[in-house]
């Protein structure tokens, strides 16, 4: 588990790294969005992989990798939204940017340890195409939840499903810097 743990964190600071820089470019303008627009950023990206592995070629330089890099983000992004809303367009202060990301990055973490714990790592032995099949489901459940003023009888929330699609990035992303799949 150590392994995983230290393979975690370094495919979560790749990710860290870029969220902070774009913050840097763009400030958080990311802050206006709802969560269907989150949701549709997100999407974006897993279709474009499920294209790319689909067709077995692309046509954009940008890699399947940094598409999961940009999937984590956007699903950090939406847990924050969560708890601080949508319809603030005040700018957040670096600092405050990166202590948010550093919250829902250790929620998450904790989560993958727990269900790893339970599981037994079997995501280790998943296709590149199975992630991001999860996360076009787990995408879809969000648009239902919201679809239902984001009430569930006794499914999990939004959140919950914002943390497996983190989880299943960062396992890709873990699986791709093995060379175990493409990237």
């Amino acid at each position: 588990m150590t392994r995983t743990n230290d393979q975690y964190d370094e495919a979560l600071i790749s990710c860290r790294l870029i969220f902070t820089k774009k913050a840097a470019d763009y400030g958080t303008s990311w802050r206006v969005l709802r969560m269907i627009s989150v949701v549709d950023q997100m999407y974006i990206k897993a279709r474009r992989i499920r294209t790319i592995q689909e067709l077995g070629r692309q046509r954009v330089g940008e890699r399947i990798d940094d598409e999961f890099r940009g999937i984590v983000n956007y699903a950090v992004i939406g847990l924050i939204q969560i708890d601080l809303g949508s319809d603030s367009l005040e700018d957040m202060e670096g600092a405050a940017v990166e202590d948010w990301f550093d919250r829902k990055a250790a929620l998450a973490r904790k989560t993958m340890q727990d269900k790893n714990h339970d599981y037994g790592e079997a995501w280790r032995e998943m296709s590149q195409e199975s992630f991001v099949d999860l996360i076009l489901m787990k995408l879809v459940r969000i648009r239902q939840i919201l679809a239902n003023d984001g009430q569930t009888l006794v499914s999990e929330g939004i959140d919950s499903n914002l943390i497996d699609i983190i989880n299943y990035s960062l396992f890709a992303l873990i699986l791709i810097a093995e060379g175990n799949q493409p990237g």
